[in-house]
């Protein structure tokens, strides 16, 4: 199973990674303690289930592991995927072994990736089956020994599961009661690829916080690229993908390097992380980059260190992805928020930088998000996308919520998407 004259690779997930663990933004997380007692040594002979969502399904995927963040070999083995059930368990019948070059076990080395081979996903019966949208996909695999520091994609949104520390291999169990643990984070895998039609493309929203989703409900698929996606297939069908690139607390370019032994919450700046998480993926047809407010608010960044930031990254897709449609997005109100995003020398600089965007040359069309969640009376968010949708509450007047995030998926013109 490889891509042949009449199926392609394309990618229809992406977890894309920061950490290492346990720095990061996570929503809703449980008590890790249970799981990873102590950080530095990480997962110590357990096994992770992890719940994913594949904008597109295919009869075989593939699937990238990542030790990016990691100090140590990682070396995992019983590595299966199959169709969710509900909780941890898996459909019966669905679950199947994952190789890598024929083999049950890989070793990704600190800081590297490594792709397995095509595994065969049976219960697709054909791509284009309705009852396939929204169901997720169940990846397990068991961490041998112990892990070091984990990478890990922090704002899963999703309840994935894992095994107490020693309990060994248990990737091939149906049945829930091997996976007592909980989290709402991605350990380790950060992209899965579909065998996919020719012709098919994926779109690759490229973010921060706002685009991972904080304050969007758990479980529920709820972040502006997930509304993007629905819009994107009712028109298009399963010929493209929409992945999310987002990751909470990411820069466009700060930190010039992003150090694993001081990490920053954000992870890598956008820049540093352009190949792994955009020119390195499958069939990628079109880029929403959405991202700026925290180079502002954190990092105190000028509107021209940003622009040029952005005009760098742009510049490095158009090199490496030709013909690659690259929509900008308008920066979304902080005003009102606590401590330094709420600072009105970030809202003067936001309006800089929006005022370039809504005028610059540099896209191939521009995605208004502010004019989409911007109450105009008090400058801040609209008052009915700022109530906290994970947890309740007032929400803290950056991210918007499930009323947010459905404006901002209709707010991108689908006729701009495509090539």
């Amino acid at each position: 199973m490889t891509d042949t004259d009449e199926t392609i690779w394309a990618t229809a997930w992406l977890g894309a990674a920061h950490g290492p663990y346990p720095a990061g933004n996570p929503s809703a997380q449980p008590d890790q303690r249970f799981a990873f007692p102590n950080p530095a040594r990480g997962a110590h002979d357990q096994s992770f289930r992890l719940i994913l969502r594949p904008d597109i399904w295919g009869n075989a995927a593939r699937l990238r592991f990542s030790n990016v963040m990691g100090s140590r070999p990682l070396i995992i083995d019983g590595v299966y995927a199959g169709l969710q059930d509900a909780g941890s368990g898996i459909v019966p019948g669905t679950n199947r072994p994952v190789r890598f070059n024929g083999a049950e076990t890989v070793t990704v080395a600190p800081g590297a990736m490594g792709w397995s081979d095509p595994v065969a996903l049976p219960f697709v019966d054909h791509p284009d089956n309705p009852l396939l949208r929204g169901r997720r996909l169940a990846v397990s695999f068991h961490v041998v020994k112990e892990s070091g520091p984990m990478t890990w994609h922090a704002k899963a949104l999703v309840t994935s599961y894992a095994t107490p520390p020693g309990a060994g291999s248990h990737g091939a169990a149906e049945h829930t009661n091997a996976f007592p643990l909980t989290t709402a984070s991605w350990f380790f895998l950060d992209a899965v690829d579909m065998l996919a039609a020719p012709g098919t493309r994926v779109v690759v929203c490229l973010g921060d916080s706002i685009t991972d989703g904080t304050l969007a409900a758990m479980n529920a698929d709820d972040r502006y690229p997930d509304v993007l996606s629905r819009r994107v297939h009712a028109r298009f069908g399963n010929r493209v993908a929409v992945v999310n690139a987002g990751i909470g607390g990411n820069q466009v370019a700060s930190p010039a390097r992003h150090d694993i032994v001081n990490p920053l919450n954000g992870g890598a700046s956008a820049l540093e992380r352009l190949q792994r998480d955009v020119l390195d993926l499958s069939s990628v047809a079109t880029v929403i980059w959405f991202e700026g407010i925290n180079d502002l608010g954190i990092s105190g960044s000028e509107p021209a260190q940003v622009i040029a930031g952005l005009r760098d990254g742009v510049a490095r897709i158009r090199a490496a992805i030709p013909g690659v449609r690259i929509i900008g997005a308008t920066i979304t109100s902080t005003v009102g928020a606590a401590r330094h995003h709420g600072h009105p020398i970030v809202e003067a600089r936001r309006q800089e930088i929006n005022k370039f965007l809504r005028t610059t040359d540099l896209f191939d069309a521009v995605a208004d998000f502010d004019r989409a969640t911007l109450d105009p009376v008090t400058g801040e968010l609209r008052a009915e996308m700022q109530p906290d949708g994970v947890i309740g509450g007032e929400g803290d007047k950056v991210h918007p919520n499930h009323a947010g995030y459905l404006a901002m998926g209709f707010a991108v013109d689908l006729d701009t998407i495509l090539p």
